[in-house]
């Protein structure tokens, strides 16, 4: 096999496309610098490319231009939506509660954690075998009327899409402001935000080839959230702190590539995660897809390969020049199996043995064709060695 390294954890992050380095650079440079809040020229410059990257995000996905709050990732996005709805109530003198996926990204999920801190109420929704969310228990939940319902669109880890247009309507109906995290979702599956009136929405750039470190939430009605943070009046004093120009710029672009390639790409992907999929069930017997019953992003390959581990896997699989991941980037190194997995009802066993493959824009065939030799040929390495260690 060819010696070139193959990335298959786009899931985690992206390359920067050209296309969005090309668009920042004269917001990095001596000549378009200013602070957006500022009158002068150089001002005038910073705020007139913030506003348009502001509007170009808002129509790629259907919404009015004041909705778009910028932030620095998606992880501060997800905490402004649900402490700042909670604080929010709170404020206006009801109880504050957060209801969530147990499958939700950890952003979320320590989000909700501090709503219970400072008083508040916190819901966990199961989901069942398949990574969808049950959808008996949401009723349930919203009986309690909880001032905001977070469910993430595509599971980083699983790829399990979930039915956010029915969710919503379902929030919508209770009178509970609906949040998701559509990080992994923008770009893979139709993201028409007008198609959920009312609900905030996550964003994230370095998802789909934008800088780390910018993000937006979409947020239809500014009264019914408060700030987490504290300073100047920027972003309607939703956001305060000077804004990041050059990764707004950067966002916008990344965005409206995303979502105006998106069909094709959903299809391209598709076509290359089946492939990877199908390979690898037949050279491994025994491999468990997950989320395989659910619909599924197509971009995503969540597979536990029984006898084995994941990290021993990934330290193979890298050694072979591919790389890969345990599950969610930011719990990579835990000995604990995945909450996401161990939410789904995953026995140990296999939630120790799963690795995710994860494409991207710049995935082709020739990475399928590698990871395809490449994955067994670390699987039979684990196992042999894990015999050997089991013997000694």
């Amino acid at each position: 096999m060819g010696s070139a390294p193959v990335y298959l954890d786009h899931a985690a992050t992206t390359p920067v496309r050209p296309e969005v380095r090309d668009a920042m650079l004269p917001f990095l440079g001596e000549e378009t610098f200013g602070n957006p809040s500022s009158a002068h020229r150089w001002g005038r410059a910073a705020r007139a490319a913030l506003e348009g990257a502001r509007r170009d995000i808002a129509d790629a996905l259907g919404l009015a231009q004041t909705t778009v709050c910028f932030t620095s990732g998606g992880t501060e996005a997800d905490n402004l939506a649900v402490l700042g709805i909670a604080t929010a109530a709170r404020h206006a003198g009801r109880p504050a509660s957060a209801a969530v996926a147990t499958t939700e990204h950890k952003a979320i999920l320590a989000a909700a954690h501090e709503v219970g801190h400072q008083g508040g109420t916190e819901i966990f929704l199961p989901v069942g075998s398949d990574g969808l969310l049950d959808l008996a228990a949401l009723d349930l939940a919203l009986a309690r009327h909880p001032s905001v319902m977070s469910v993430m669109w595509v599971n980083n880890e699983t790829g399990v899409i979930q039915p956010v247009e029915a969710i919503a309507a379902r929030c919508r109906a209770a009178g509970t402001l609906f949040h998701t995290d559509a990080v992994q979702a923008l770009g893979k599956v139709p993201l028409r935000l007008d198609r959920l009136p009312g609900a905030l929405a996550t964003i994230s750039g370095h998802k789909v080839g934008a800088p780390k470190g910018i993000g937006a939430l979409l947020v239809p009605d500014r009264d019914r959230l408060a700030p987490i943070i504290h300073g100047g009046g920027q972003q309607r004093g939703l956001r305060p702190g000077t804004e990041n120009v050059a990764g707004a710029v950067g966002l916008a672009r990344a965005v409206t590539l995303a979502t105006a390639e998106a069909d094709a790409e959903a299809a391209r992907l598709a076509a290359l995660r089946d492939d990877l999929e199908g390979r690898l069930r037949t050279a491994l017997p025994g491999l468990v897809v997950h989320g395989a019953a659910a619909p599924r992003a197509p971009h995503i390959l969540s597979v536990a390969i029984p006898g084995t581990d994941s990290e021993a896997m990934l330290m193979h699989l890298d050694l072979a020049g591919v790389a890969a991941s345990s599950g969610s980037a930011c719990t990579t190194g835990a000995v604990e199996p995945s909450h996401v997995l161990t939410a789904m009802g995953v026995p140990r066993e296999l939630a120790i043995g799963t690795i995710r493959l994860s494409l991207g824009w710049r995935s082709g065939a020739a990475d399928v064709e590698r990871a395809a030799f490449a994955v067994p040929e670390a699987a039979a390495k684990v196992r042999r060695l894990s015999g050997v260690l089991g013997r000694g």
